[in-house]
């Protein structure tokens, strides 16, 4: 059985490499394919350094430093990617690599982090936010958006099992494709995350500084409580906007080492997590150090954290992306914070390893080509409950 992955773009190691870095120890023989590959000699191990075949868009000029302005041109570069060698195609999708054209012999798998998410139910938030609400421009983006939903409802034809990484994404995959997708959770490395017991007095978030992380939410919050200390990990464009907002006890440290991280990680008293994500891996990374983790109550987190609700809790929910909401959040966590125990929390972590996410994705891939073959249809098999 001749394997072919297929990855949008290759720049950096993040939630979707992490996905694709499994695949690749699942399928150590299976060739891959992205739309552009810009990775670095030194970066390369997560796909045991593997040569990639890329398209036209490679090429082009600035790719390397501008490649998302090619998004128009990405459904006709991914069409082109030659895969009538491969008898089992997998594609790890958030924008274009669903798209992949394969045959009625070939069997075509793709692992959704999302539809995406600024062409479908995020499409005016984008506009917002690229300052693009009216003109010339944004008639003409509006228009590439609309050509992009109408291929990408096409593309989805073409695939003939999805695999959601939330059930939060599996409704997305229903709304959006009219399709039906196994659930199976992403590979955290929870291993490199051990359970701290002893804890301080601050909280802690940590990711990308960018507009819809919400970090301005938490900074806000936490203005509102002075007694208590934030301190704040990531770098990105909103980093002097956000520092601009910071009082004296809320402390933003860049970029850390890993090592660095993880052993705030360990030590904080909270993780404080105010983004509506398909998932959410950080969360998962606190909890795997035994720190309960204080959520805004929408998407992935829904699946990741237990709230108090539960018989063994591992955070507090907050319903509304307001300070106010999150204020009253970080109360009901400290009047409740006996009831969370560093070790159950990181037990519940576990749930979301990467061997559990190889052993679940190869028995659905295995179920999957045992029924095509044996029945030569596309039904629904068994393990498409796996999760």
């Amino acid at each position: 059985m001749r394997v072919a992955l297929i990855h949008e773009w290759l720049v950096n190691y993040a939630g979707s490499e992490r996905v694709l870095e499994q695949l690749v120890t699942l399928y150590p023989e299976a060739d891959v394919f992205a739309v552009v590959d810009f990775l670095e000699p030194d970066e390369r191990q997560f796909i045991a350094n593997k040569p990639v075949t890329t398209s036209f868009i490679q090429r082009l000029p600035r790719a390397r430093k501008q490649f998302r302005r090619y998004l128009p041109l990405m459904p006709l570069a991914i069409e082109q990617l030659d895969l009538s060698g491969y008898d089992l195609v997998i594609s790890s999708s958030h924008a274009v690599a669903k798209g992949v054209i394969t045959g009625p012999d070939q069997l075509h798998i793709s692992y959704v982090h999302s539809p995406m998410r600024y062409v479908w139910d995020l499409q005016h938030q984008y506009l917002n936010q690229a300052r693009l609400e009216s003109g010339p421009m944004s008639w003409l983006t509006r228009y590439m958006l609309h050509r992009l939903r109408m291929w990408d409802v096409r593309s989805s034809n073409g695939v003939d099992y999805f695999v959601a990484n939330s059930e939060f994404i599996r409704r997305r995959i229903r709304k959006t494709y009219r399709r039906d997708a196994a659930v199976i959770y992403p590979p955290v490395n929870v291993d490199s995350f051990p359970l701290e017991l002893d804890k301080d007095d601050f909280y802690l978030t940590a990711s990308r500084l960018v507009t819809y992380k919400r970090i301005d939410l938490i900074i806000e919050a936490f203005a509102g409580m002075p007694d208590r200390k934030l301190i704040i990990v990531g770098e990105g464009p909103e980093h002097q906007k956000l520092a601009q907002m910071a009082n004296d006890n809320v402390e933003l440290l860049g970029h850390l080492q890993f090592d660095q991280l993880r052993e705030l990680m360990g030590k904080a008293r909270a993780f404080v997590f105010a983004a509506e994500e398909d998932f959410g891996i950080v969360p998962v990374e606190a909890q795997a150090c035994g720190t309960p983790v204080i959520a805004f109550a929408r998407g992935g987190a829904l699946e990741t954290v237990q709230g108090l609700d539960s018989p063994l809790p591992t955070g507090v929910f907050f319903e509304e992306q307001t300070s106010a909401s999150l204020q009253r959040a970080v109360e009901q966590f400290e009047m409740n914070e006996a009831s969370f125990s560093p070790s159950r929390i990181r037990q519940s972590a576990l749930r979301f390893s990467e061997k559990r996410f190889r052993e679940e994705f190869e028995a659905f891939v295995d179920e999957c080509w045992r029924v095509q073959r044996q029945t030569g249809t596309y039904s629904k098999p068994q393990a498409s409950s796996a999760s």
